[in-house]
């Protein structure tokens, strides 16, 4: 039994890179290749965790095996009959790929997925592939939904009472001889535990109580990213965000998550269950609006007080998010939008952070030329089985940690960075600009195509005029001084060393003046 991590899942997909967080769950366009997997059985597990153990790999405690036995492609080629029952239930349709008919069957309705289902035993796994039942229970619940073990005993729950909801969940009919990587690598990704080598690197540099001037001069002016301890002791939250708190001082308030608004209690339920490659995030720019009380409960560091979109008052783009997530949760690579720089503080759990400079583009990430859209894996986890290895022999290697409670992480305008929850975690984040990176702020915003670039404002068109004289009537001859500034800089930089001064670059050698 071999699994061959880097070859997975390599087409990647597009996905807008204005969003800070992508939550959509379209089906894949990714393919893969074959690997010499075996699914376990009912009760088989143990047998299961003890081969991905050879590739490395191991399954979460919680995991359970393929509700419908869908095995890797790979394991066809070990059948004696080489039967794949996967073809002979469509018929006809077993030369379309699994992507193409996972998208016809994506059109059709909960009514008319369960018909199909009846049909043949692969129709029944392909019309109860879970991510089907997801978008159709995220298209429909505009007003949240209750999870309840599965997509599709929510979607039957919500939709089709008169249905016995107990006979919908992940019990359900197991195909034999059913070979199909597409509809394999969900549960794989799902499943698995991070590697502990996907950890070990802890390249970031730490700093505990460092005077504002020297974060300024040290990291945001040359733009690298730092952590920094013990910046966040006095936070009301620290001490008291748990479940139990928010739960009770949030109430009914409904909050973003993914493409609906949910009650809290209702997203815990939810994510207390799902085990998915991609859990849903609640992710929401409003929260201090919405409940006062969490906004008070923490202060921006000292080292961020200086936030220049402030100037714009309620005109402003979204700035801040609370962002709670389960394990496995997480965001793809991506740039902090409209040219901010950012500061994450975790207040429950850890995270782990990759980042890459503005030159360096990650393995498996093609942004568009316009820098519009980003094409890249669906999941986290098949970046770093496919393309994470590769970055230990990159000159440039990428910068890592694994930031934990009570930590703030800087992140510098321009930076990649790909970031999953290690636990069930609680975090807040600001989007600001400085002094710093104000010329590139206005740069980024009067580009041509900002209308598609710009987020977090409705007013995407006329948001760099409207900002720029705000700060000139705010902070007179502000933006004049920094762009001086930024030219003297550029000119010292062009400047000859003194050795190249006195090169002759026609001969080749020096020349002397006396």
């Amino acid at each position: 039994m071999m699994i061959r991590s880097n070859n997975l899942f390599l087409n990647p997909k597009k996905r807008k890179r204005k969003r800070k967080n992508s939550t959509t769950t379209a089906p894949r366009k990714q393919k893969i290749v074959s690997k010499k997997l075996e699914l376990p059985g009912p009760g088989l597990i143990e047998e299961e965790e003890e081969k991905l153990e050879e590739g490395g790999f191991s399954l979460k405690a919680s995991a359970q095996s393929h509700s419908h036995g869908v095995q890797p492609l790979g394991n066809l080629y070990f059948n004696p009959s080489s039967h794949n029952s996967r073809n002979t239930g469509l018929g006809n349709l077993q030369t379309l790929t699994d992507e193409l008919v996972l998208e016809i069957l994506g059109v059709l309705s909960g009514t008319h997925l369960g018909i199909l289902s009846t049909v043949s035993r692969s129709l029944y796994v392909f019309c109860n592939h879970e991510p089907l039942w997801r978008n159709l229970v995220l298209e429909n619940c505009n007003g949240g939904f209750l999870y309840n073990g599965s997509w599709k005993s929510t979607y039957v729950a919500a939709y089709m009472p008169s249905f016995s909801v107990s006979d919908v969940g992940f019990s359900g009919l197991r195909v034999r001889d059913f070979y199909s990587d597409y509809l394999f690598q969900s549960w794989l990704c799902a499943n698995l535990e991070m590697k502990p080598e996907w950890l070990e690197r802890d390249n970031i540099q730490r700093r505990r109580g460092i005077p504002v001037d020297e974060f300024i001069s040290n990291f945001e002016e040359p733009n690298k990213p730092v952590l920094l301890e013990r910046c966040m002791d006095n936070w009301v939250a620290f001490g008291k965000w748990d479940r139990d708190y928010m739960v009770e001082i949030c109430g009914d308030v409904r909050f973003s998550v993914g493409p609906v608004e949910m009650k809290l209690e209702d997203y815990f339920t939810y994510s207390d269950q799902a085990r998915e490659e991609r859990p849903l995030y609640l992710f929401d720019p409003k929260f201090g609006e919405k409940v006062p009380r969490l906004g008070s409960d923490y202060e921006v560091p000292a080292y961020f007080n200086e936030d220049l979109f402030s100037v714009l008052g309620d005109e402003r783009p979204d700035y801040r998010w609370i962002i709670i997530g389960p394990a496995g949760g997480g965001s793809s690579f991506h740039i902090d939008p409209n040219s901010t720089s950012a500061w994450n503080a975790v207040i429950k759990g850890s995270k782990k952070w990759v980042l890459f400079p503005p030159d360096v583009v990650p393995p498996g990430v093609h942004p568009s030329p316009d820098g519009a859209e980003v094409a890249c894996p669906v999941s986290i986890i098949e970046w770093f089985m496919n393309f994470y290895g590769a970055t230990k022999k990159w000159e440039k290697k990428p910068i890592e940690c694994v930031c934990k409670a009570g930590e703030v992480i800087f992140v510098p305008n321009g930076w990649w960075h790909l970031v999953i929850n290690l636990e069930d975690s609680i975090a807040i984040t600001q989007n600001f600009v400085s002094r710093r990176n104000l010329l590139n702020v206005l740069d980024f915003l009067k580009k041509p195509n900002a209308n598609t670039l710009v987020s977090g404002t409705r007013d995407r068109v006329n948001l760099h005029d409207k900002f720029k004289n705000a700060i000139e009537s705010s902070f007179p001859g502000t933006i004049d001084q920094l762009a001086l500034k930024a030219e003297e800089k550029k000119a010292e930089q062009k400047k000859p060393s003194f050795w190249d001064s006195v090169a002759d670059s026609k001969a080749g050698a020096f020349k002397f003046s006396f």
